[in-house]
């Protein structure tokens, strides 16, 4: 059964910078995207970025210029180096995989806290 484990969340001051990473365990023979999301306490899960198998990037309009989505299909990680942030990009962060022709798998989130 593959899994995710993410890392890199934290507590950091407004400005700084914090890089996510996800890694999959377990046997994906090919995957279609990769993305990240985010909810924020008393709102829904949004989507931040993703990064298709073809290269292709996708980021939410309050992340655009700031956040950075690279993957590893061969590796199967996926990164989001988070810059300039923000108060209101507190939340907990989600990866998810899309495996080719199968089902998303999710992450079990990192929070990241973005506070003086």
């Amino acid at each position: 059964q593959v899994q995710l484990v993410e890392s890199g969340g934290g507590l950091v001051q407004p400005g700084g910078s914090l890089r996510l990473s996800c890694a999959a365990s377990g046997s994906i023979f090919s995957i279609s995207t990769m993305a990240w999301y985010r909810q924020a306490p008393g709102k829904e899960r949004e989507l931040v970025a993703a990064l298709t198998r073809y290269g292709s990037t996708t980021y939410a309009d309050p992340v655009k210029g700031r956040f950075a989505i690279s993957g590893d299909n061969a590796k199967k990680t996926v990164i989001l180096q988070m810059n300039s942030l923000k108060p209101e990009d507190t939340a907990i962060y989600y990866c998810k995989i899309k495996p080719l022709g199968g089902l998303p798998i999710w992450g079990q989130g990192t929070q990241v806290t973005i506070s003086s």
